[in-house]
């Protein structure tokens, strides 16, 4: 054919600047683009032909010594024309264009094209300072065709060399970009992008030098009887570098549990088993297949990584992409194959409209299904996954109110004896007990004895101890009609499950004992009152106003450590002996004093550790008061 030169396209001076420097933010994504357009290709030759039993393929060669980068195909090929229409004009697609011819056969028949050429290929004008394709189209009678260019911007076009239909792409890399000259920057940007493409992706060094290798002699045999054979040199030959059937393609009930760990640990290099999992497989109202997993997440969650890789058509996109991923759901592990995906020209961010919402919506749908039904069917197994999962399970209620409405009856609350009850599980069991509250303990070592005087008085207490339970609280305490909202309250910090009716103090006076504890502790704010507890031995309690007290410590986990003063409220015991003493004692006196602090920091002590100088001193004190018992 006659040489011919041009411009690619009237735009094209503004637009490869573009290209070249933000529309793609990883050059390395030239290979994932380059690589789809073959496979894509390939895909087109299949529906135009699809009694043929051509062996297809895409061959990724790497030359060092030339400095080149070819990605072959066997696919369709294109002609003069063709070339002009879908390379030469930048901003065009011809995949929309092809669809239209089979626009009526069924979804599964058309195959996943992602897109033809159009800015998509122009991505290799990131590395390169010379491209050129080869290529001879399957139809008709068709020259080879040679295109070649050094800027994206002008071109030449003659005749080719390729005598077998397909497409080669040679790349001619830059000195800056080298590094995609290293067999094993390729090998590692083709994992990445590539490992999961429809067609077999193979990789080949140019540059590899033969190997000796043994190879058989015949039917000649060595004198002890065993296979004679020779050495021989021989290239290594391409190596396949995808799984082209990947187990989210699979039906679920053709995949086994072994499979499905194998392939968790393959893919997101975790040791560990995933507790359980859940196998996507959806072909209407959109095409979705994929699996997410559930590893085990710790109580520290919030450094805790979690890898949702999004694929469309077999093609990797990018990880946690929160258009097409619930927030919540980034904890776990897993893949999304959606080949409808709008994506924009780079393939690395989303049009963000109603169908990819849709798209979220439905996998958190499906996340709150599997957890229903462990819960509904498998209770005990599900019980046993809760300590892993219960982070992620509150997180995602608080984040997003319709997976929350979609799980809350699954929602579990682990008790101090081991066992586990749902909310309306523990309202039955305790709410004529405890006035609407769900009491709990946040540390079950250190308030030990404040969880007994529940728990024998039949209350059962929760253990509320991750990082999220503060929230979750405040976030459950807001849920639903008022009469069936229920209230949160620590065992060490409330006392309205441990009230009792009793004639015993009644007669003492709370404003004295006020003004003693505050005279004796020096604090002349602290409130002070009396209450009937149902344990005598009981002497004093300290509370503190759950709001604040949750407040302050999201405050110290989240490293603000406002300044917000303690309020605490001192809960004497009237049925308790030491504080009837107390009441009849001299104000004044200094053993009164020292007692007087000695209960308060008792009772402190119960809820929470002392500060340095607040130990010191109680160890001191001690110390005096056993002195004094000896010597009295």
């Amino acid at each position: 054919m006659k040489k011919e030169k041009g411009s690619v396209s009237i735009d094209a001076q503004n637009i490869m600047p573009v290209i070249k420097r933000w529309l793609y933010s990883d050059k390395d994504i030239f290979l994932r683009e380059a690589v789809s357009n073959a496979c894509d290709a390939i895909t087109k030759f299949r529906m135009l032909h699809p009694d043929s039993e051509e062996a297809m393929s895409v061959t990724v060669t790497v030359d060092k010594e030339k400095k080149q980068i070819t990605i072959s195909d066997t696919g369709i090929g294109m002609t003069a024309d063709e070339v002009r229409k879908y390379i030469n004009q930048v901003a065009f697609s011809g995949a929309a264009e092809f669809m239209k011819q089979f626009e009526n056969e069924k979804p599964e028949e058309k195959g996943d094209i992602i897109g033809h050429f159009g800015l998509g290929f122009y991505s290799v004008f990131m590395v390169s300072d010379k491209v050129e394709i080869q290529t001879l189209s399957s139809e008709g009678e068709a020259d080879p065709v040679h295109w070649v260019s050094e800027d994206g911007m002008s071109f030449e076009l003659s005749g080719g060399k390729r005598k077998a239909h397909g497409t080669d792409i040679i790349l001619h890399i830059t000195e800056e970009e080298k590094e995609f000259l290293d067999v094993w920057k390729v090998r590692e940007v083709l994992n990445r992008y590539c490992g999961y493409m429809t067609y077999p992706v193979m990789l080949e060094d140019a540059n590899a030098k033969p190997v000796e290798k043994d190879v058989p002699v015949g039917d000649e045999k060595n004198e002890d009887g065993t296979q004679k054979t020779e050495k021989v040199l021989e290239v290594p030959k391409p190596q396949q570098i995808n799984d082209t059937a990947p187990l989210w393609l699979k039906k679920p009930s053709e995949c086994k549990d072994e499979e499905y760990k194998e392939f968790y640990h393959k893919v997101f290099m975790d040791f560990d088993d995933p507790l359980f999992w859940i196998h996507l497989n959806v072909d209407y109202p959109f095409n979705l297949k994929g699996i997410l997993y559930f590893p085990k997440l710790k109580n520290d969650f919030g450094t805790h990584e979690g890898q949702i890789k999004l694929f469309a058509g077999q093609v990797f996109v990018a990880d946690n992409i929160k258009e097409v991923i619930p927030e919540f759901l980034m904890l776990l592990k897993g893949v999304i194959d959606c080949p409808d995906l709008p994506l924009n020209v780079s393939r690395s961010f989303l049009q963000n409209d109603g169908y990819v919402k849709k798209i979220s919506t439905h996998i958190t749908k499906k996340v709150a299904d599997k957890l229903n039904s462990l819960m509904n069917t498998e209770r005990e197994t599900y019980e046993g996954y809760w300590d892993d999962i219960a982070p992620f399970v509150k997180y995602g209620c608080i984040k997003d109110s319709k997976f929350f409405d979609m799980v809350k009856d699954s929602v579990l609350l682990k008790k101090t004896d081991g066992k586990y009850s749902t909310i309306a599980e523990y309202k039955a069991a305790n709410f004529d007990k405890t006035d609407k509250k769900v009491y709990y303990t946040n540390d079950e070592k250190r308030q030990a004895a404040s969880v007994k005087l529940y728990t024998d008085r039949g209350i059962e207490v929760a253990v509320m101890n991750t990082i999220i339970d503060g929230n979750f609280m405040s976030f459950m305490e807001y849920q639903g009609k008022e009469e069936d909202r229920v209230t949160f309250a620590r065992v060490d910090a409330d006392i309205d499950g441990l009230k009792e009716e009793s004639e015993e103090g009644k007669d003492l006076d709370a404003g004295k004992l006020q003004t003693l504890f505050r005279g004796a502790l020096g604090k002349e704010n602290l409130e002070v009152k009396l209450e009937s507890l149902g344990d005598a031995d009981m002497t004093a309690m300290v509370t503190e106003d759950e709001q604040m007290r949750r407040y302050k410590e999201m405050s110290r986990l989240y490293g603000q450590n406002f300044p917000i003063p303690d309020s605490f409220t001192l809960v004497l015991n009237r049925r308790n002996t030491t504080v009837q003493a107390l009441a009849q004692r001299d104000p004044e006196d200094e053993t009164t004093k020292m007692l007087c602090c000695q209960v308060y920091d008792l009772a402190r002590m119960a809820a929470q550790p002392l500060e340095a100088e607040e130990i010191t001193a109680f160890l001191d004190r001690s110390r005096k008061l056993l002195a004094m018992m000896v010597n009295k």
